[in-house]
């Protein structure tokens, strides 16, 4: 069981927490400041009840079937591209390969999370087939950071996802910022989208980068698949197109996954709550709840972000299959409302519209010192 869920049955201290901003969407409930401290966990009983419903139950033959289904359609785009040839056409594969990519990554996620499997050992083996083998991007690497995040989503601190790094997300960071950055810092609403372009070649570099931080035995596995990944992809593209025509197709292909994965992840919890040490008191539901965004939609929507646009419920129950997460959906939202606590609902486009207006928010002082 992951930690987030072994911690939230213990009895924290609550501190009342602050308004989640929820401009555009829907809530349900009213102010969680209303909430009394130290009532005990209020995750347990809804835990509780996800449990008996059987809903933690892994569902190997929903997820067997769909990673047939993904590794058959990569295998049919691979092909249809050997048998077009060297031509400028074969880079219409590129979409539907960007596409099949994030599904890829979505397996990985789900494998890290140990929703397909209860044995840590066939997880990281799938976990490694999906990420490094497939995609080229360390499995290690993306559990290590994607742990921390669900540990403190949001946390100015302790989440990695909301650290200092290519854009910023709270004003006191954006003050350090110098030079170019700072330009950055100011324009990064406008910029977003296009830096989403550089984030599949920015993945195979993490994990490169990560190999240092790694044990010998795991830095010799992980290192190996990343080799075979960048050999495989590199002599599929060289012996089908010419090298000029391959490195478009390359940079094509990655520019469009990584726009897609940053299409994904970016409505979850931009410009949500953002915790900091003062709300190290709050219960794994106020923290899970409060600082992440759902997305309203039907099955394209569920497909096309990979089952993440319940976020909330992914927070909560991190190791719940993604087909039972539409049906505690209704558990969770009503929970939240016998409790007072704001459910933060929207559809995809105020979702990104909610993520660009935060991170034009933070840059707004910077920009009012270039104007004065």
């Amino acid at each position: 069981m992951p930690q987030a869920i072994a911690n939230a049955t213990s009895t924290p201290v609550l501190a009342p927490p602050r308004p989640a901003e929820t401009s555009g969407g829907t809530t349900d409930g009213g102010a969680a400041g209303a909430l009394t401290a130290g009532r005990g966990s209020d995750f347990a009983p809804l835990l509780k009840v996800v449990r008996g419903q059987g809903l933690l139950e892994r569902r190997t033959g929903w997820y067997a079937r769909g990673i047939a289904v993904n590794l058959t359609a990569l295998a049919a785009t691979v092909t249809a591209m050997v048998l077009t040839g060297d031509t400028w056409w074969t880079l219409l594969y590129a979409v539907p390969l960007a596409v099949l990519w994030a599904r890829t990554a979505f397996f990985g996620h789900d494998a890290g999370h140990a929703q397909i499997t209860r044995g840590r050992r066939a997880g990281r083996v799938l976990g490694l087939l999906h990420s490094n083998l497939l995609l080229g991007m360390s499995y290690a690497w993306w559990n290590d950071k994607h742990n921390r995040h669900h540990a403190n989503p949001n946390h100015v601190d302790k989440d990695p996802d909301v650290g200092v790094g290519a854009l910023v997300w709270t004003e006191k960071q954006a003050e350090r910022r110098e030079g170019f950055a700072r330009w950055l810092t100011r324009n990064q609403a406008l910029v977003f989208f296009p830096m989403l372009l550089l984030e599949g070649i920015a993945l195979k570099v993490y994990g490169f980068q990560d190999l240092r931080r790694q044990t010998r035995r795991e830095r010799m596995v992980e290192g190996a698949l990343l080799l075979v990944h960048l050999g495989c992809y590199a002599g599929l593209l060289l012996s089908v197109l010419s090298p000029g025509r391959a490195l478009v197709f390359a940079l094509l292909h990655h520019a469009l996954f990584g726009l897609h994965l940053g299409m994904t992840f970016a409505p979850n919890h931009k410009g949500m709550e953002m915790p900091d040490a003062d709300d190290d008191g709050w219960g794994h539901l106020r923290r899970q709840v409060l600082t992440s965004r759902n997305v309203r939609g039907g099955l394209l929507t569920d497909w096309f972000l990979g089952g993440l646009n319940y976020q909330i419920e992914h927070h909560l129950f991190p190791n719940l299959p993604r087909p039972h997460l539409r049906l505690v959906q209704p558990l969770v939202r009503a929970h939240c409302r016998s409790l007072g606590i704001p459910y933060a609902e929207t559809s995809l486009i105020d979702s990104y519209r909610q993520a660009l207006r935060h991170m034009h928010a933070v840059g707004a002082p910077l920009r009012r010192g270039a104007a004065a």
